[in-house]
């Protein structure tokens, strides 16, 4: 991609994102950190401790040892003056203070336009990518939609390596969206032969249990929700 800046115009695409990467189906490659979380928290909280360390506390140099991920409602981190996309430099600020970040989580429904599941797609790996280049440790977010289509959701992603997948909004529970989640899990499996999984929600579905059997290590996160409301602390746990 040329992302050479043009007279009188603006990057509003985020191209310097891709200005070194090179493509699997138009979809940049990001690669990711070897580390294994010691704990995951969201953006939102992320965004809540900087303000308490910045502004309460004065401490500009703090550093914790999270990393966040984005598996979170698009507009709470890609809306407003909080818009990791528009406002990047700014979300690069804070997310320094941090251990690295997973992936944005941005929506890729069922009911969305293909090209807006592709660009959204683009535009996880796109972040991801230029994070690493500013020296942030990264690991790949995974998402794919529930038609099947797997020609480029699981583009961009290094193979044999960490991956995440959230499960808090795949709505599980009904058995008709286990299936079809079940399908494209182990597609991914099959594609991408991640040795480590890790699994931001709930991890109690016997898909998780047989990508262990085949040997992928498998480590849980409790979500957000789960802590505030049934307590406990966002660090992972092995399977």
């Amino acid at each position: 991609m040329n992302s050479k800046k043009r007279n009188g115009r603006r990057d509003i695409w985020n191209a310097f994102m891709v200005k070194n990467a090179t493509f699997e189906n138009d979809i940049p490659y990001c690669p990711t950190t070897g580390e294994i979380p010691t704990s995951i928290i969201t953006w939102e909280e992320a965004l809540h401790i900087y303000n308490k360390e910045m502004v309460s506390r004065k401490k500009k140099k703090f550093k914790k040892n999270d990393y966040i991920t984005f598996n979170l409602d698009d507009y709470k981190f890609d809306f407003g003056k909080n818009s990791i996309w528009v406002n990047s430099s700014k979300a690069l600020k804070i997310i320094r203070h941090f251990e690295g970040i997973i992936t944005p989580d941005y929506s890729t429904y069922i009911d969305m336009p293909e090209s807006i599941k592709y660009y959204n797609t683009y535009r996880m790996r796109a972040f991801g990518l230029w994070c690493t280049e500013c020296g942030i440790k990264v690991i790949n977010n995974v998402r794919w939609d529930y038609t099947n289509n797997y020609s480029y959701c699981f583009c961009g992603i290094p193979k044999n390596s960490i991956v995440l997948i959230g499960t808090i909004a795949s709505d599980l529970k009904k058995k008709e969206n286990r299936l079809i989640f079940e399908e494209g899990f182990f597609k991914m499996i099959e594609i991408l032969t991640p040795k480590i999984i890790l699994v931001y929600g709930s991890a109690n579905y016997s898909c998780f249990l047989k990508a262990k059997d085949m040997g992928i290590k498998i480590i849980q996160y409790k979500s957000f929700t789960n802590r505030r409301f049934n307590g406990g602390n966002s660090n992972g746990q092995w399977l």
